[in-house]
């Protein structure tokens, strides 16, 4: 499987200082905390760290699904530039349930979650939930938003399309159910894709399917990815960019291949080393990252990983260390590279 291709610059959704904060009864969780971002046009974008560390809300905030109470965007923006027209929207100012947000979410920005399942109502056939979205988005009626249901799920290569077409999710396979999603989130054309997870729940030999209907899928609508996965050797074979993501925060930013090649924070090697790569020769045992990730209603003064750092300097627990660029093109939130 080929690794996309590095994108051209201009961006296509910029996230700004973004804070998404949950309210609780005796503690505020600082899922999202300061998280900066750029997707450039038809670009596959990876975002990885540990469960917990606020990916899926990231994505969830971009959507703007954050349930309220007790869920809130705090402060940050996030900008969608509108390929056809260049308009720049601040998703994070409109109204999470007004028209404009509902036509964002779906037409312009859709989303695959991690289980189908969740997604998929089980009262309905595949193809009358696909349908309702092309209705609602593109304005036709439901002969016609049954005919481009029935398009995608032939562009997604699912078996038996005009079957399925008329089966209820419980009569598919997860890898099948997966396909629909994908099939569903496309098929409006939108510009940007959020994958949270897509593949965790299947089997090897799905993954790599899904993996390559994804690579193709994207070449084909023009579409930009943003790629939220734990799985390292998913982020390598996809993804042009990688963000790595602690506690709420990106600790790390560079091309695929550099973060793979020289990666700069210490957090981005523990994870690197806890991978086990087959047929290795030399294969050393796998180092895990020690103590655990903290929890987000946690006060930590100066870096939120100086805990678990082997490299630990008395600065790492006093100040908290900023994004910059260490090298061209690769950022780092650590004070390691302090002056280089």
């Amino acid at each position: 499987m080929a690794q996309a291709s590095t994108a051209p610059s201009s961006p296509i959704l910029e996230i700004k200082n973004l804070k998404t904060y949950f309210f609780l009864e005796k503690s505020t969780v600082r899922s999202v905390d300061g998280v900066d971002l750029v997707l450039p046009r038809k670009t596959t974008l990876g975002l990885v760290g540990e469960s917990g560390c606020g990916k899926s809300v990231t994505a969830m905030s971009v959507m703007r699904l954050i349930p309220s109470p007790p869920g809130k965007i705090v402060d940050g923006e996030i900008l969608l530039h509108r390929k056809d027209t260049g308009e720049i929207i601040d998703i994070a100012k409109l109204d999470s349930r007004g028209p404009e947000m509902r036509h964002i979410r779906g037409g312009e920005i859709a989303i695959v979650f991690q289980e189908p399942m969740m997604s998929l109502n089980p009262l309905y056939t595949i193809g009358d939930q696909i349908a309702e979205v092309v209705e609602i988005h593109q304005n036709v009626g439901h002969k016609e938003a049954l005919d481009r249901a029935l398009e995608m799920l032939t562009r997604v290569q699912i078996s038996a399309p005009k079957q399925r077409l008329h089966e209820f999710p419980h009569q598919l396979s997860g890898g099948m159910r997966q396909r629909v999603m994908i099939a569903l989130a496309l098929s409006c054309n939108p510009s940007i894709l959020i994958a949270d997870e897509p593949t965790t729940a299947l089997d090897v030999t799905v993954q790599s399917q899904i993996l390559d209907l994804m690579n193709e899928l994207q070449a084909d609508f023009d579409a930009s990815i943003i790629l939220i996965t734990h799985n390292l050797g998913v982020v390598s074979q996809m993804a042009a960019q990688v963000a790595v993501m602690y506690l709420g925060k990106i600790v790390e930013f560079a091309e695929t291949r550099d973060l793979f090649h020289d990666p700069l924070h210490p957090y981005t090697v523990g994870l690197l080393n806890s991978v086990p790569v087959l047929g290795r020769k030399g294969q050393k045992d796998l180092v895990p990252i020690k103590g655990m990730v903290p929890l987000p209603t946690e006060h930590i003064r100066g870096c939120a990983f100086a805990a678990r750092c082997p490299h630990v300097m008395k600065i790492c627990r006093e100040q908290e260390p900023e994004l910059r660029e260490v090298r061209l093109n690769h950022q780092a939130a650590c004070w390691l590279h302090e002056g280089a």
